[in-house]
């Protein structure tokens, strides 16, 4: 799976606090059949899932809403971000994490999910692939109130709301994560709710 246009001649760690920021040096074979070096710093912070979990009885979506500190220092006057229900991978396979996941953030059991389309998100300079899935959910499957896990300071809040509102809130621009408005669009286009 290499490719022969690549060849990678020096990988430096800026930053391995968090997650791992790395320096790669690299000749890139040009169309010219010329070699030139370049230099890109690519961040790690692991692989990641999402799910939109929707009611089509209800017409409603499960989202989430915490604040987010990148976004805050960024512009966003709260910091607040309302979102689908996410979370990486760990050691877990995409189908495990977001199980699991699902469980810690909004507290519901879903049986079963099915996995939509895979992402890398910020290609430019994260390696992050995230995987995408949509359930169906009833007021049966709630076993707990979510909120994320306490250790991991989240803080999240969860919200039902109505499909229409939801996607409404896109154009409002009270939705701005990518994630879920990519979430609402395959469930708007594909006529999940």
């Amino acid at each position: 799976m290499k490719n022969p246009k690549i060849e990678i001649l020096k990988t430096e760690i800026l930053s391995d606090n968090w997650y791992t920021l790395r320096k790669i040096t690299y000749n890139y074979l040009k169309k010219d059949g010329h070699w030139e070096t370049q230099s890109r710093e690519a961040y790690d912070r692991g692989n990641g899932a999402t799910i939109l979990l929707y009611n089509k009885h209800s017409k409603t979506v499960i989202l989430t809403q915490q604040f987010r500190l990148p976004t805050y220092v960024n512009g966003n006057e709260t910091g607040m971000m309302i979102e689908a229900c996410a979370g990486l991978l760990d050691k877990d396979n995409s189908e495990e994490c977001i199980r699991r996941e699902t469980e810690e953030e909004t507290g519901y059991k879903i049986s079963a999910v099915e996995k939509l389309f895979e992402v890398y998100m910020s290609p430019g300079s994260v390696t992050e692939i995230v995987y995408f899935f949509a359930a169906e959910y009833t007021k049966a499957m709630k076993i707990n109130e979510g909120g994320g896990i306490q250790e991991e300071q989240e803080n999240i809040e969860v919200l039902e709301l109505d499909f229409d509102k939801a996607y409404g809130m896109i154009a409002s621009g009270e939705i701005k994560d990518a994630k879920t408005i990519m979430l609402l669009q395959y469930a708007k286009i594909n006529g999940l709710i």
